[in-house]
């Protein structure tokens, strides 16, 4: 890639005929619902810990049952934090399975040590939602570094868990589980270190699950705060850019999906919301905070063909084999 794109996502997607990005259908709406968590990761986006106090109010989770029942939403994908610390976050999804969505939920596995979530598993199981779980690695070194001392033995205790509830092992219950990168490096192919996790997994600890999902890591908040200490945020933006893969631009997740926050704001994804940058419209002019509207303020069938609002930290769900929530693109 030519020297003058290397910070500038939508000079790359010119360069490429991908320009400008907009939306295809709305297939999926994705809801934060709090940064609340009881862990602090070292590459959290989101800055979630035990002392964030933003926490969606059941009013918002009405309003948001209500858009998606006349909107015809089929899926939601529930993330944080740690959403099951958030009030009401049972009674949220009950109201999603009353009306036939189904339910992805992104759970850090070790929540269910917290008081009253002892019955995590089964009560997920009985839904049949389905688990995303951020395990950054099959060792334990590697695992507390990131998420803090003790970090894994819990972990692995807990996917024992949804196991023994029928994760993994039966056609209904999927857990996925999640990879980052340690440092400022890309991921390793997503199918070649997913074999590596099934057979390290199943080896030493019994453990099966369904598949492996490798996301960069982007450089916003926390980790970018890890970058700016070690001196080494200039080099890993201009990793990412000269990684600049165009194939990944068409499976990008915001093109079929959007983002709600704890208070109802939408945003084109979840990387956005952490930087302020809300729902792209034409003509709207792009900044933090700028303009914002609440779900309920729009309608699902006004966003097809809109725009996407972009920043360099774009090039991170496009780098090398691509990067979503749902993993590796290409």
């Amino acid at each position: 890639m030519d020297i003058n794109v290397h910070h500038d996502f939508n000079q790359a997607l010119k360069a490429h005929n991908h320009f400008p990005l907009r939306r295809a259908a709305l297939s999926e709406l994705q809801i934060n619902v709090g940064y609340l968590c009881n862990q602090a990761c070292a590459h959290c986006h989101v800055d979630a810990g035990p002392k964030r106090t933003e926490m969606m109010a059941w009013a918002t989770m009405q309003k948001i049952l209500d858009w998606a029942s006349n909107n015809s939403i089929k899926s939601v994908d529930i993330t944080g934090g740690a959403p099951e610390l958030i009030p009401n976050f049972r009674k949220f999804c009950d109201g999603f399975v009353a009306q036939g969505i189904s339910i992805t939920s992104r759970c850090n596995i070790t929540v269910q040590y917290e008081p009253g979530q002892e019955d995590l598993p089964q009560w997920y199981a009985e839904r049949k939602i389905r688990l995303v779980c951020s395990l950054p690695c099959y060792t334990s070194k590697n695992v507390d570094q990131q998420r803090g001392k003790g970090v894994f033995g819990k972990s692995i205790s807990g996917l024992q868990a949804f196991n023994a509830a029928g994760y993994g092992r039966t056609e209904e219950l999927t857990i996925d589980l999640v990879y980052n990168p340690i440092g400022p490096v890309l991921p390793p192919a997503q199918t070649e270190l997913q074999n590596d996790y099934k057979t390290r997994l199943k080896q030493d600890f019994d453990i099966d699950f369904n598949r492996l999902l490798t996301i960069t890591n982007l450089p916003i908040n926390r980790f970018e705060h890890y970058l700016n200490r070690t001196g080494q945020s200039q080099s890993y933006h201009r990793l990412l850019a000269e990684n600049f893969n165009p194939a990944a631009v068409e499976a990008l997740m915001c093109r079929h999906l959007i983002n709600v926050d704890w208070q109802g704001y939408v945003y084109d994804c979840d990387f956005n919301q952490m930087l302020g940058l809300p729902l792209a419209a034409p003509g709207r002019k792009q900044g933090r905070n700028h303009g914002r509207k609440q779900l309920w303020e729009i309608a699902s069938g006004d966003l097809e063909d809109g725009p996407i609002a972009v920043a360099k930290h774009c090039f991170g769900c496009t780098a090398g084999a691509g990067s979503s929530c749902g993993g590796a693109l290409t």
